[in-house]
């Protein structure tokens, strides 16, 4: 059983996502926030396996709010699945460095909206590639302010390098074990090595970090 908090400012549609996701199969609404701020202390309090986070709220922010659950999650972080209006909306780049793993519009169906909490409950990232390449070449291009110093990828070895590339290709573990030639055990820690020494809480925002060191460059190929 998936347990999720939904997070929407507007009533309507805050109800009408817990009666939806108490209707489906496997799914468990354990709570509803109606504020940022009220997220941050329903996610420490109920610690549910799925936040679907409104991104545009008055107060804290969707962003902003994904920021402190995940920063105050003391073992296993929920995984935070970001609602919006608009697939390109300028805070979608935003909430994903913040460590969300992945987002929807709000019109999408309710059977694809399952389909995505499941995934990302089980530790998939809801961005595909090319998305992800959209975003970041309309957010990390001349003019654009950077959202913080990126560290430095010295600290991986090769075959960490080697997973951090494919992961920001889109791969999944089980493809990057098949590309690498190693079991899925070993790619998950590699990938949970290298995400440890770069202080990341989310595959996304490994994704980030691959293309603002410039390790994939942006309608390229990963180096």
């Amino acid at each position: 059983m998936v347990d999720v908090l939904v997070v929407d400012d507007q009533v309507l549609i805050r109800a009408g996502l817990v009666a939806m996701i108490k209707a489906a199969p496997g799914l468990n609404a354990v709570g509803e926030a109606a504020s940022g701020e009220e997220a941050v202390e329903l996610a420490a309090r109920l610690r549910p396996d799925v936040i679907l986070m409104d991104i545009r709220m008055p107060g804290l922010s969707g962003v902003a709010a994904t920021e402190q659950i995940l920063a105050a999650a003391e073992d296993e972080p929920p995984r935070v699945l970001i609602l919006t209006t608009f697939d390109l909306d300028e805070y979608v780049y935003a909430a994903l460095r913040a460590g969300a793993s992945g987002f929807m519009l709000k019109d999408t169906s309710p059977e694809r909206l399952f389909a995505a909490i499941a995934a990302i409950a089980g530790g998939d990232m809801l961005f595909t590639p090319t998305v992800v390449r959209r975003l970041i070449e309309a957010n990390t291009g001349p003019g654009r302010a950077a959202g913080g110093p990126s560290p430095d990828l010295a600290v991986l070895t090769s075959r960490e390098l080697d997973v951090l590339r494919l992961v920001a290709r889109g791969l999944s573990n089980t493809e990057i074990a098949g590309e690498l030639h190693l079991s899925e055990a070993t790619v998950k820690t590699h990938l949970n090595r290298l995400m440890s020494k770069l202080s990341l809480s989310s595959r996304a925002q490994a994704v980030v970090i691959a293309y603002e060191t410039g390790l994939v460059t942006p309608g390229g190929s990963a180096g």
